[in-house]
């Protein structure tokens, strides 16, 4: 795939074919007209700040296939309104999710086990996020400034909540 930089300011949508199995660091970061990516199932992994500051980027559906998404991969994408992250995943990587401004809701799955470091900070509109019982910890700033949040409920198994975990509420 051969991207002119110059031009990505207009592209909207991105259909993955099946060869790709890895999207790399920065790879669209700052389309700020991509609304849509499809990504099929053959990507393993969606690399750091991949769609770092996507800001018209409204829907993605994350495959079963990826393992790992990583660190400020969706960062900024503040046209993003609900995610669902797949089974296949087992940490939330730090700065993840940050700054999605327009985030209400996030389904994080049962393979989880640890939220890591502002992974959802500054998602000012998430209203709804469900804690499973596999999360054993939550990292510094998790949800630092997630300011629409009402109720949080932390299971059983959280054995470690890091500093200002849920600050600025």
């Amino acid at each position: 795939m051969i991207l002119n930089r110059r031009k990505t300011k207009k592209i909207e949508k991105v259909i993955l074919l099946n060869s790709v199995t890895m999207i790399g660091r920065n790879t669209f970061r700052d389309f700020t007209s991509l609304q849509k990516v499809v990504i099929p199932n053959s990507v393993k992994q969606i690399d750091s700040s991949a769609f770092k500051g996507c800001t018209s980027l409204e829907q993605i559906v994350i495959p079963d296939s990826v393992i790992e998404i990583g660190s400020n991969a969706f960062s900024g994408c503040t046209s993003l309104q609900e995610i669902v992250i797949p089974d296949s995943v087992t940490r939330i990587l730090p700065l993840t999710f940050s700054n999605c401004t327009s985030l209400q809701k996030i389904v994080i799955p049962n393979s989880v086990k640890e939220i890591d470091e502002a992974a959802f900070g500054g998602c000012t509109s998430l209203e709804e996020i469900v804690i499973p019982d596999s999360v054993t910890e939550i990292g510094r700033d998790a949800f630092n400034g997630c300011t629409s949040l009402e109720e949080i409920v932390i299971p059983e198994s959280v054995t470690k909540i890091g500093y200002c975990a849920f600050g600025g509420l």
